[in-house]
């Protein structure tokens, strides 16, 4: 049972990970996700970067089933993810964002299309889309992410951002 509003509003948070809705997140779910990402800016799962990406979608599966899959049935249910989410990295935003890193890091040179380590604020907003996040909110936040305006978004704002998102009830 979901008792603090910090806990309801990282629950909420599951389903973005939670790709096929299916109620819990396992392994598929993140190779869903790089699959739809790679779709998504046309770049083909055999290339350098499809490759990355999928070895981040691993990377970040195993850190997030090592904080959170308590019972090992390799499978993080919505209680399992809050409990995580809440207990290992309220008090450490930090640990997420190096879990979460190697993905991070492998999308955004997948959506990087020019390849100068920074990401346009409407491609930011198609990889938020890529994990369902509705396009008026991805936008919103995209463009939040640019606090000077000139348009563009480092990698270097969007893991923090990230991190933040998952384990600050702000």
């Amino acid at each position: 049972m979901v008792s603090t509003e910090y806990e309801r509003r990282i629950a909420a948070r599951f389903a973005t990970f939670d790709q096929d809705g299916n109620g819990w997140i396992d392994r598929e779910d993140f190779i869903a996700a790089a699959k739809a990402l790679l779709t998504e800016f046309a770049v083909t799962a055999r290339s350098d970067k499809g490759q990355a990406l999928y070895a981040g979608a691993e990377a970040f599966w195993q850190g997030m089933a090592g904080i959170a899959d308590r019972d090992g049935d390799q499978r993080i249910t919505r209680e399992e993810f809050v409990t995580g989410a809440v207990k290992r990295l309220r008090d450490n935003p930090e640990r997420f964002a190096e879990i979460a890193r190697p993905f991070l890091h492998a999308a955004l040179a997948v959506a990087d299309t020019d390849a100068d380590g920074r990401l346009g604020v409407t491609d930011t907003a198609r990889v938020l889309r890529v994990f369902h996040v509705p396009e008026d909110i991805a936008l919103a936040a995209a463009t939040a992410l640019d606090p000077d305006g000139d348009g563009l978004v480092a990698e270097t704002e969007i893991v923090p951002a990230f991190a933040r998102y998952f384990t600050v009830p702000e």
